[in-house]
């Protein structure tokens, strides 16, 4: 499996060295983004022995985990990364099915390449919307494990994100310190989370290969969240953002049908951190009211406000 530590690119410094920069240093400035991770093809609902999930490793202690789209149409990605302490699960399911199964396979196995270290489980969400919190019940009472709440006040809460939704919290998982970058817009309690080990963002509903949703009287929110998006992207390297969900073609901005329960020639997981400055342009040129506007990759979907929970 590849590494993105620092010890482990001598190529790069002797290549460096080359072109009279021998003194350079892997810990003197951010290292420029490397090539967008790749996977073996995604579990697509197109082939009749397909499992309920699968599981593919980014490096030893990052991991993507889909679910079925034969279990549920939204079939979700959710990932679980790894520090020396801790363990951060983003996103529980759609329901369907039982994740926890996989979940402590993949904690098991990561436990015995560790000399069965004791690791506490984090399980979080990348926003309150059903299809990614249907598995939480699952994690309840397990030991040496603390499942985030679905608010904004709960979630800012844990992180220490604070003001929310301005501030980026640190979050420390044991010599891997990940950051929280608030989101909301999609959903108020919305977050990605950066990595700079493997400089990868994780990033939700906001921003993924598909439709990207977002009610009207949020319009706003939504905006902000991408500048402030655009801010960080512009001050860290960012190798690729992986999302939650795939409604995307290989089509340049052909999408599926709603609740389509097959996904033949499906659109990569990985997209490429030129989309977050697209975003944000599409954001700021879009007209009151806003409209569906169609990109390559993804496509801004305005929708009336859901209704209130009586």
């Amino acid at each position: 499996m590849p590494s993105f530590l620092c010890a482990d690119r001598p190529h790069r410094l002797r290549r460096l060295a080359l072109i009279g920069l021998a003194t350079l240093l892997c810990a003197a400035s951010p290292v420029p983004p490397v090539a967008a991770p790749s996977f073996a093809p995604w579990i697509d609902g197109t082939a009749p022995d397909e499992p309920d999930m699968q599981v593919q490793a980014i490096d030893g202690d990052t991991y993507v985990l889909r679910q079925s789209v034969r279990t549920n149409f939204e079939a979700p990605f959710l990932y679980l990364i790894f520090g020396s302490k801790r363990a951060l699960l983003i996103d529980t399911g759609a329901g369907g099915l039982q994740i926890r199964p996989t979940i402590e396979r993949v904690i098991a196995d990561w436990r015995a390449r560790h000399g069965g270290r004791a690791i506490e489980l984090v399980v979080a969400h990348s926003h309150g919307h059903g299809d990614h919190h249907a598995g939480d019940a699952e994690f309840a009472g397990r030991p040496n494990t603390h499942v985030v709440g679905l608010s904004a006040a709960d979630v800012a809460h844990f992180f220490g994100v604070e003001p929310w939704p301005e501030d980026i919290a640190p979050f420390d998982l044991g010599g891997r310190t990940l950051q929280i970058l608030a989101t909301p817009g999609h959903e108020d309690a919305h977050i990605m989370v950066y990595d700079p080990v493997t400089q990868l963002l994780f990033s939700g509903d906001m921003l993924y290969p598909g439709r990207l949703y977002v009610p009207r009287d949020k319009f706003a929110d939504f905006r902000a969240s991408a500048e402030r998006l655009t801010a960080f992207a512009h001050t860290h390297p960012i190798r690729a953002l992986l999302g939650a969900h795939i409604e995307m073609t290989r089509t340049a901005g052909k999408d599926y049908p709603m609740r389509a329960a097959r996904h033949p020639d499906e659109h990569g997981l990985a997209l490429a951190p030129s989309v977050i400055d697209e975003l944000a342009k599409a954001l700021e040129t879009a007209p009151t009211p806003p409209v569906i506007d169609r990109h390559a990759d993804f496509i801004v979907y305005p929708l009336e406000p859901r209704p209130k929970a009586p």
